[in-house]
């Protein structure tokens, strides 16, 4: 876990916005799916706090310059997971800083990101384990604090970087959410399954609903076709009894008498059980 000594502090008004939007609807979707694996991985657990975009503050200094740092994610192990939070302020928090933060790379941050931010994380923050990734080149970086300095975390199977914070793997998945397709940051478990959100396990179940319905109408109509076959393939044997008896004027009157299309769908079964009973009904019927 990642402690600091608390500060003490005047008490200020600390804002917790700047006004500025995330660098895209994607990076705002990221974040949010990687807040929601976070929860469904974890379950009931109240014992970690996760969130995106939110102002650390960390110094007086740091607020007295406006110096803001929010990482696009990060989560905070071993306290009051249910505290409503504005901001993650380490002085009100026991000293506690994240120890895991992943940063969602664009242009404008790319620098900085993997420059100052990460000096940061690593010298001040004491932060575990922090990753960047980058959505235009797919690239997933992540480093691991091991004797106060960052080491590379080197990749696994499927490229997925393993993360003893979360107890899981990040790796990319191609998909839609939010209706915004591409490639995705997400949580994988111990078991190498990828963590599914709430709405996506509702939508596979309504599916495979939706399937086992479909393959039920589909066996009860091939029951039902193969219930009407052996009916016109047992009144086909009625009429050709019919025609042995009676020959084919008295049988083909009798056909007739049937109507519609089945009188030729009669006579195919008919010449299919007896093929010079069929033919000398067709020839009667010319």
């Amino acid at each position: 876990m990642s402690t600091a000594t608390a500060p003490l502090l005047p008490t200020i008004e600390l804002p917790y916005d700047d006004g500025e939007p995330m660098d895209s609807p994607w990076h705002r979707a990221q974040m949010e799916l990687l807040i929601q694996s976070t929860h469904v991985h974890w379950g009931d657990r109240s014992d970690y706090y996760t969130g995106g975009n939110m102002f650390v503050y960390f110094s007086f200094d740091q607020v007295r310059t406006h110096d803001y740092r929010g990482p696009d994610y990060f989560t905070a192990v071993g306290v009051d997971g249910t505290k409503e939070r504005k901001a993650w302020v380490v002085w009100e928090e026991g000293g506690r800083y994240p120890d895991i933060i992943i940063e969602l790379l664009s242009p404008s941050t790319r620098s900085d990101d993997l420059g100052t931010k990460k000096s940061l994380y690593e010298r001040v923050f004491r932060t575990i384990e922090y990753f960047c990734y980058d959505p235009e080149s797919r690239d997933l970086s992540g480093w691991r604090l091991l004797r106060g300095r960052y080491e590379a975390i080197e990749p696994g199977g499927g490229g997925r970087m393993g993360s003893d914070v979360l107890g899981a793997s990040l790796g990319l998945w191609e998909g839609t959410f939010d209706r915004i397709s591409g490639a995705w940051l997400r949580l994988w478990d111990h078991k190498g399954r990828l963590v599914s959100l709430d709405s996506e396990r509702a939508e596979a179940e309504h599916a495979r609903a939706e399937a086992e319905h479909e393959r039920a109408e589909a066996e009860h109509a091939r029951a039902e076709t193969a219930q009407q076959r052996t009916a016109i393939v047992q009144e086909a044997g009625r009429f050709l009894g019919l025609f042995h008896r009676q020959g084919a004027q008295a049988t083909l009157a009798q056909l007739r008498r049937v109507g519609g299309g089945r009188v030729d769908r009669l006579i195919d079964e008919i010449e299919a059980l007896d093929p010079d009973a069929g033919h000398a009904l067709r020839s009667a019927g010319s």
